[in-house]
């Protein structure tokens, strides 16, 4: 499991939000950082990504997704399964600790190095060690509330912050779709 951060994955109503804290905990008892930016816009800022994982990981793994966004341009799923292949045999990117949630207009998927490209059913993703966390709070507020994707996503992220101590209420959030 990837720990250290929480990044949540929301679509609702033609829009999709990604959120992640802005925490970065040194060891397991450190936080060396409170606001750093673990969401993205790329893809000409058409595709937005979260990435729960080392730093310096995730910076290759953005540069290399980018490189298959610009090969298959507005075919998000064919760039990322094609992605998460080379993610799988390469051997320098085999070696790479980290998640990635990817959205457009039309999906929310995760994307790992085990070269699973999964869409979830419901439209809510969660990775890190707040995940799991931000995933139930996500779903909850979907199923009961009338928020907005950007909404549920920002509020899940602090549900999270108040449960798991490698995560921040200093949330990032980007969209896509009707904003």
């Amino acid at each position: 499991m990837i720990r250290s951060t929480t990044v949540v994955g929301v679509s609702r109503d033609g829009q999709t939000a990604i959120a992640a804290d802005g925490q970065v905990t040194l060891g397991e008892a450190t936080i060396i950082k409170h606001t750093a930016k673990k969401v993205r816009r790329i893809g000409e800022g058409k595709v937005v990504c979260g990435f729960a994982g080392a730093v310096a990981d995730a910076q290759a793994l953005q540069d290399r997704f980018e490189s298959k966004l610009e090969a298959f341009p507005g075919d998000l799923r064919r760039a990322a399964v094609e992605f998460a292949k080379d993610w799988r045999t390469d051997k320098v990117l085999r070696q790479l600790n980290a998640l990635m949630l990817v959205a457009d207009v039309s999906s929310l998927l995760l994307v790992g190095g085990d070269g699973n490209v999964i869409e979830p059913d419901d439209g809510v993703a969660g990775i890190g060690s707040g995940g799991p966390y931000a995933l139930a709070a996500a779903r909850a507020l979907l199923a009961h509330t009338k928020l907005s994707a950007e909404q549920i996503a920002r509020e899940a992220l602090r549900i999270a912050s108040e449960i798991c101590v490698f995560t921040n209420n200093e949330v990032v959030v980007e969209v896509v779709g009707n904003v």
